[in-house]
């Protein structure tokens, strides 16, 4: 505001240059003159273009050409400041000549205004730098005016913010300033186009000699963008930026704000914005460039949060931090049929939703939010007590759930969506004591497993939508289920009279109890281990489910009739093919003739085995019989029949050598 101020002032001093050299020199000299002295002034060159044209009637002014002022040294545009096709400044003579600047008329013709501000923070229409306040410096903000009505017609306002790296263009300005008292009220109303949507700012003050100065004074003010209204009653001053007083906002048209605000908003999902968004409270600003909202009160479509929220300036992004209580959230899936769900979805879709997911609204600002709800409908899901603290860090949000209930059980972990370079989702849960029936049928439209499950999972997935996701996803987990029925088709009954006619609503299988462990890889989840206790039936699985294609490949191996230790009954294999949609059981009866003939081969072969290990015992036994009747030889136990009549051989020769020497020493 000061340097309008400012400007407002030079341009008055100008006119009697203007008047006074006017009358005795060409327009050129004139021209000259003017931008030396407003050079002098504000340190910035001003240029003036074409005739300076004097005015006596009806009042007293000038008009001027094409005229320029030169922008910052150090300004990274090549543009200046200001340009406009041309001025026309009116002023009351009779008060000019009595000390006081009474601007009756002040308009530019289609002006170009080109602000920037560098990292640092400095200011291209600051021109303090440029004056040193010495002698020929702008005259301070005390010095009293007024103006009557100052307009702008056809402009355009480019506003380059290096700090942030926002850039801000409003084309067709149109703007009208009147401030009838230097120490009193003052009033700005201005339209325009940003992005080619309407914009429009209507401000209201009180005491303008201290609000030039950049003191808090009374004001009011309401700003409308597309389809968003924002309003502020209260105090409010620009430097250092304060204000406190009561804040309303319709925020509908997301887009158009963001346009306006150099930032890239989308319309949000059903439940977070999409039809209605408004937000009231107490605004106060500090001067830091820190603004805390007390008394808040968040309404989004239907779902209502009320609490306190701190928006706090960061290095590359500000901070939100605050405590929100809502009353039963309920969050829509978008278009029918999208995440599963609707006509076409469940179990019976096609296929995963492929529209991409967009989460730039998470690199806007970091977060820490702690949000509580009695329930929260997420269209799949529904839960109950809900308390979660929300973290968002460089556009990583981390969900980390204090408690939630769920299908009479509960939910812990945490829940990470990360849009650094991409998209990925993933997560570390815990499910205790949920039931799998309104479970099921909530999240893929499939009611006929009946029980209660605990579960753990681990999973991480990547992709700019929920097709990519799915098929991209990586982890691994446990699930263990207890006392339930599977309904649909009766195992045991299949078993027993080997017909899939036991398949249908009708039918059901009851257990005891179902465990197992899984890991996923690429989309596709692989169990090896399940095993399934019942009355009359016990089985074992493995297999694969496609998470990602929505397939199913798995073997069921069921017992029935087992006897009582578990053994024994009737095994048949139960095949489970094809797409989720259309899911096709088989019994696998080659499987059960081929393991029939294996296990036939095998008895057989250790028929023979032990036949001929019989056959072989009886020829040893004939042999020792003949060799101790016949020979007089004993076959040990240990020894065989060979070893027993080589040591009777030995030994008679033993016997007959020294029998031998006997008669030969007797002389026999």
């Amino acid at each position: 505001m000061r340097w309008i101020v400012r400007v407002g002032v030079v341009l008055a001093v100008l006119v009697v240059l203007g008047l006074g050299l006017g009358a005795m020199v060409p327009a050129e000299r004139v021209a000259q003159a003017v931008s030396a002295q407003f050079e002098a002034m504000t340190g910035r060159k001003m240029q003036l273009q074409g005739d300076v044209s004097p005015r006596l009637w009806p009042s007293l002014g000038i008009s001027t050409g094409p005229v320029s002022i030169a922008n910052a040294d150090w300004a990274e545009s090549d543009q200046p400041l200001f340009e406009a096709q041309g001025l026309s400044i009116d002023v009351n003579f009779g008060a000019l000549f009595g000390g006081e600047v009474k601007i009756l008329g002040l308009s530019a013709d289609r002006p170009e205004i080109n602000l920037e501000r560098n990292v640092d923070g400095q200011a291209n229409w600051d021109f303090a730098a440029g004056t040193g306040g010495g002698a020929g410096s702008v005259p301070a903000p005390a010095t009293g005016f007024t103006l009557d009505e100052g307009t702008i017609t056809g402009g355009a306002i480019r506003f380059a913010d290096r700090q942030s790296g926002r850039e801000i263009a409003l084309d067709d300005v149109d703007a009208t300033l009147a401030i009838p008292d230097f120490a009193g009220p003052f009033t700005l109303a201005a339209s325009g186009l940003s992005s080619g949507q309407p914009v429009a700012l209507e401000l209201s003050g009180g005491v303008f000699s201290a609000f030039a100065l950049g003191r808090v004074v009374p004001v009011t003010a309401e700003m409308t963008a597309g389809g968003s209204k924002v309003s502020f009653d209260g105090r409010g001053g620009y430097a250092p930026l304060a204000a406190e007083g009561v804040l309303r906002a319709d925020l509908s048209d997301l887009p158009a704000l963001g346009a306006l605000t150099g930032s890239a908003l989308s319309r949000p999902r059903p439940g977070l914005g999409s039809d209605k968004l408004q937000v009231t409270g107490t605004l106060t600003l500090d001067g830091t460039g820190a603004a805390f909202l007390r008394g808040a009160e968040i309404i989004a479509d239907q779902n209502q949060l009320k609490g306190d929220l701190d928006l706090l300036p960061g290095e590359a992004r500000p901070l939100l931090k605050g405590t929100l209580a809502a009353g039963p959230i309920v969050i829509g899936t978008g278009p029918e049929g999208e995440m599963g769900q609707g006509k076409a979805g469940g179990m019976q879709a096609e296929g995963w939703p492929k529209g991409e997911i967009d989460v730039s609204a998470l690199s806007a600002l970091d977060a820490e939010v702690a949000l509580s709800a009695p329930s929260l409908n997420l269209g799949l899901l529904k839960l109950g007590q809900t308390r979660a603290l929300v973290t968002v860090e460089r556009a990583r949000a981390v969900i980390d759930i204090r408690e939630m209930q769920a299908y009479e059980g509960q939910i812990s972990g945490d829940f990470v969506v990360n849009g650094r370079g991409g998209l990925s989702v993933g997560g570390r849960l815990t499910l205790a004591g949920l039931k799998t029936q309104p479970l099921l049928t909530d999240l893929a439209g499939w009611d006929r497993l009946v029980s209660t499950a605990d579960v753990e999972l681990e999973f991480l997935g990547v992709g700019n939508s929920i097709d990519a996701i799915m098929k991209s996803l990586e982890g691994k987990g446990a699930v263990e289920l207890g006392e339930g029925e599977l309904r649909g088709l009766d195992i045991g009954a299949i078993l027993r009279a080997l017909d899939l006619g036991f398949v249908g609503e009708d039918r059901k299988t009851d257990f005891d109890g179902l465990a197992g462990t899984f890991s996923i890889a690429g989309g596709v989840l692989t169990n090896t281990d399940l095993k399934i206790v019942s009355p009359d039936v016990t089985a074992s699985g493995t297999g694969e489910l496609g998470l990602g294609e929505r397939t199913l490949n798995y073997r069921l191996r069921p017992t029935a009739l087992a006897a009582e230790d578990g053994t024994g009954g009737v095994m048949v294999p139960l095949l489970i093919t094809g797409p989720w949609a259309d899911p096709k059981f088989r019994l696998d009866l080659e499987s059960i003739a081929r393991e029939k003939m294996e296990a036939e081969a095998k008895a057989v072969a250790a028929r023979l085995e032990e036949e001929a290990k019989a056959a072989e015992a009886a020829a040893k036994a004939e042999l020792e019989r003949r060799l101790r009747e016949e020979l007089g030889v004993e076959v040990a136990p240990e020894a065989s029949a060979g070893d027993a009549v080589k040591d009777a051989a030995t030994q008679a020769l033993e016997d007959q050598a020294v029998k031998a020497l006997e008669e030969i020493l007797k002389g026999e």
